[in-house]
């Protein structure tokens, strides 16, 4: 792995699983009004250790060790706080709230790699 692998490679993964994240909110809001729609969401900090755990080098197997994986790429239903008569499980003010926190995690991660790019191009230019 290079150097400028290392540099973006966690900040670049995180930035594609809260994408992803939001899309699923997004979508979760668009459905507040199906029946029967289970709200779904990520389980952010499972997909980011396993993602850490990928990277581990061992010296031999099972030194660490591994959650099973449910083939669903961390995807989960939400257990709403209040249940509806028409088995809708999206809470509208509780989707639009995380969606919000979700939008700024994701442009602090995009100031994170900002940051990174421009001390990169200060190393280049040599100041």
């Amino acid at each position: 792995m290079n150097m400028i692998d290392k540099t973006f490679d966690a900040p670049s993964r995180a930035l594609a699983l809260r994408g992803q994240r939001m899309e699923i909110l997004a979508k979760n809001i668009a459905n507040a009004d199906t029946p029967h729609y289970k709200a779904q969401d990520l389980d952010f900090r499972q997909l980011l250790q396993g993602a850490q755990d990928s990277n581990l080098q061992t010296t031999r197997p099972g030194h660490t060790t591994q959650a099973p994986e449910d083939g669903r790429n961390g995807l989960k239903y939400r257990v709403p706080y209040n249940t509806s008569f028409d088995g809708n499980t999206v809470e509208l003010p509780v989707e639009q709230a995380k969606y919000g926190q979700y939008a700024a995690d994701y442009q602090t991660t995009l100031s994170i790699l900002e940051s990174r790019i421009g001390g990169i191009r200060k190393a280049l230019r040599g100041e």
